[in-house]
């Protein structure tokens, strides 16, 4: 019988999502599953999780995003990015060659209508049975909620930001 992959969500305005995707990414890993890891929105920069990924078997990473989107002059620069590294994902999904695939910060294409929601859940809906997905992202859409298998909520309750501290190499990047 083969394995049925599941689809998680990890979602809220808390600090973490990323960080639980990457603890499912190493238990596969342990277990010498194969692994693709594609970030939207987030840009190029030496993240820590990044600079370790490049020394490991078994795992493929992609940057599909230029940065957290603030500056509106580049929005269709942005969209632009989005749409191409969702076609990525697509092809990635589709192959067949990933025990685990992880969709960081999926959920901003859609709430920012970088691409629409139908084309994601299309793809998400088509997926190899033995397929497990990861998405991560704030307000997660109630159509992702509804096709996702679990789905995980983080809340802040305290952040260091919210006192002054800065982000710490080996902590928040």
């Amino acid at each position: 019988m083969e394995k049925k992959g599941r689809i998680i969500i990890h979602t809220g305005n808390g600090k973490g999502k990323t960080t639980a995707a990457l603890g499912t990414v190493f238990r596969a890993l342990g277990h010498g599953q194969k692994v693709c890891m594609i970030q939207f929105i987030k840009g190029q920069g030496k993240y820590g999780e990044r600079l370790f990924a490049e020394t490991i078997d078994n795992l493929d990473w992609y940057i599909c995003g230029k940065g957290f989107v603030f500056n509106k002059e580049q929005i269709d620069e942005d969209k632009e990015v989005a749409e191409e590294g969702f076609a990525l994902a697509a092809d990635r999904i589709a192959s067949d060659c990933y025990d685990l695939v992880v969709l960081d910060e999926l959920t901003y294409l859609p709430n920012l209508d970088f691409l629409p929601i139908e084309k994601i859940v299309e793809t998400l809906k088509a997926k190899p049975q033995r397929l497990s997905i990861i998405i991560t992202g704030r307000d997660a859409p109630t159509e992702f909620v509804e096709l996702a298998d679990t789905v995980s909520e983080i809340v802040v309750v305290k952040h260091a930001f919210q006192q002054g501290i800065k982000a710490q190499k080996g902590v928040e990047f």
